[in-house]
Formats: C-alpha cells, structure tokens, sequence
C-alpha cells in the first residue's frame, strides 16, 4: 500500500490541525497505520498509531491528551487531530503501514514515505 501525507502548514501556538494519510493500492483497511515525526536535526519521534480496525490507539507521552489519531476505512483515509498545537510540535510528519502485532510500536514500521510539514509559531 502506498501513503501520502498531507495537511501540514504553519499554525500559531495553541491551534490544531489535522493531517490525512491517504492510501492508494491496497484499502488501508488491511492495515495498522502509524504516525512519526522528525524536527531538523534530530531523530525520528514515534507519535502513535491505530489498529486496523480503529478500536486501539496508541500515543507517546509527548503528544498524549493533545493528538488524535482515527481512521475512516471507507475512505481509505487514516487521521492524525493535533490540538493545543506547541512550538516543540514542529515536524515532518510521517505515515506508514504495518501487518505485525506490534502495531503500537515504532518497530513495527519501515517505510515512511513522504511527509508533510508542520511549523508552529506565532
């Protein structure tokens, strides 16, 4: 399956935004599809992730209670809500697939393809 990012731009402090990660090829049903960001010069953060069925979710500390992360199977389309949006957010978001049971973990994905800019200032 193949994903592509898309939503990001500039927002001020305390703002949202949300991301799509829109699958072409196979439905994205079939998946476990997870989130990951990278500021400049640092490493790749995992943020979260869903199950395929939508049902459990996983988010790292930095962004739990502030970022959502649900999927619309119908329209082959996997969300990523960011809220209470803080400079510190600011990334190259990232989507990827993944068949394995540790779904809820980075590990668990290898190809992040193309992401999509988020800057947060004022």
């Amino acid at each position: 399956v193949q994903l592509q990012a898309s939503g990001g731009g500039l927002v001020r402090p305390g703002e949202s935004l949300r991301l799509s990660c829109a699958a072409s090829g196979r439905a994205v049903r079939g998946y476990h599809i997870g989130w990951s960001r990278q500021a400049p010069g640092q490493e790749r953060e995992f943020v979260g992730a869903v199950s395929r069925s939508g049902v459990s979710t996983y988010s790292s500390d930095s962004v739990k209670g502030r970022f959502t992360i649900s999927r619309d199977n119908a329209k082959n389309t996997v969300y990523l809500q960011m809220n209470s949006l803080k400079p510190e957010d600011t990334a190259v978001y990232y989507c990827a697939a993944s068949v394995r049971t540790d779904w809820h973990r980075g590990v668990a994905y290898d190809d992040w393809g193309q992401g999509t800019l988020v800057t947060v200032s004022s």
